[in-house]
């Protein structure tokens, strides 16, 4: 009898977007095929401490809408390295469970920038998603815009601002328009952004980005409707049937991406040309390739009144919550989600296989 896959679900999480993390670790959880895969969870809290299975189950349990709050008494466990054997528990030095591979489901920043996916690769253990250096520019949307823009690849007109400089609003006016969007560079689902429409709500606007990150980015506002794609996929990645968010808010914010069902209606496929939803699906699979991206990520766009495709960000580790748009997408495609799971931890095995070839040394 073949033996199972040992999968680590890595959730949690120091980033402020710790609580969807809860929520797309349980339905990823819920997807496994326990007659392939032994579940070995392996919880973050908002300390940075990596949590036993046991605690991290109950901890996992504690998910719903509200922030969750982790179990007073912990156990704490640490991965081991570079045997790839595992994570060991800290107190009494067992080990939790081999890892055969992890999958990290964590958002933003300490999960989703590269920081951890080196310490995983550093410890030798295959992981789902993009590698270090994919999720690295993934994460921040300056460099992620610059290596767009270099690429030939349309996006929206943008401008830096570092936390130790000024930018005059008639400046930023001159250079994006208005309204204009401000947002932190390594930060997502739309954590700190705000529209400004003039120079008190964009004075305020800088302020709120400034408190998640010391980058902050001024961003031209695109009328268009938004439209994602997913892909999946390593050396020869695919793209999804690209979905539409039809939003009843302003924006896409936080509680509309995640708590409020109701503030968007998303349509899957969209409703668009032929020619339009091919633009689309190859502007998605070239984002994923110039950000040196692997295994999954999904490609936020818009498009205009006149057909123009204009490519928003990359999510490098998309939301799997019961409304995340990346899993809705392949269903549509034909792919249910359990398969997906199934393709993304193939793609992670595979490329692990493949890195294990090159060499290291000399000798």
């Amino acid at each position: 009898m073949k033996r199972k896959i040992w999968v680590g679900i890595l959730f949690g999480g120091k980033s402020a977007e710790h609580e969807i993390s809860l929520q797309s670790a349980r339905n990823v959880v819920n997807a496994l095929d326990r007659k392939k895969y032994d579940v070995v969870l392996i919880g973050i809290n908002k300390a940075g401490a990596w949590l036993a299975s046991g605690v991290s189950e109950r901890y996992l349990a504690l998910a719903s809408n509200k922030p969750a709050k982790a179990p007073e008494k912990t156990r704490e466990v640490v991965m081991l390295a570079p045997s790839g054997e595992g994570v060991l528990t800290r107190d009494s030095g067992t080990v939790e469970g081999k890892l055969d591979v992890v999958f990290p489901v964590l958002h933003g920043p300490f999960g989703e920038d590269g920081t951890v996916q080196g310490l995983l690769k550093l410890a030798d253990v295959p992981f789902v998603g993009a590698g270090v250096l994919g999720s690295a520019v993934g994460m921040d949307k300056d460099v992620m815009k610059r290596l767009l823009r270099d690429a030939g690849i349309p996006t929206a007109k943008f401008v830096v601002v570092h936390s130790h400089e000024k930018i005059r609003f008639a400046d930023a006016k001159k250079k994006v328009g208005l309204p204009m969007f401000v947002k932190p560079a390594n930060m997502g689902s739309s954590i700190g952004v705000s529209k400004a429409r003039n120079e008190k709500e964009f004075t305020q606007a800088l302020k709120t980005a400034f408190e998640y990150d010391t980058k902050v980015l001024v961003e031209e506002f695109i009328d268009g409707r938004e439209i994602e794609c997913a892909v999946l996929g390593n050396e020869n990645p695919v793209a999804s049937v690209p979905g539409e968010l039809v939003i009843k808010s302003e924006f896409y914010s936080y509680d509309a991406k995640y708590f409020d069902a109701d503030a968007m209606t998303p349509s899957i496929p969209a409703r668009l040309p032929t020619a339009t939803i091919k633009k689309i699906q190859d502007l998605a699979v070239q984002t994923f390739k110039t950000l040196c991206c692997e295994g999954m990520g999904r490609v936020d766009s818009f498009v205009t009144k006149n057909g123009k495709v204009i490519v928003n960000e990359i999510n490098t580790i998309p939301g799997f919550t019961n409304i995340s748009m990346y899993p809705k997408m392949w269903e549509a495609s034909g792919l249910p989600y359990a398969k997906l799971i199934d393709r993304l931890i193939a793609l992670a095995i595979a490329r692990h296989k493949k890195e294990k070839k090159l060499k290291t040394s000399r000798t």
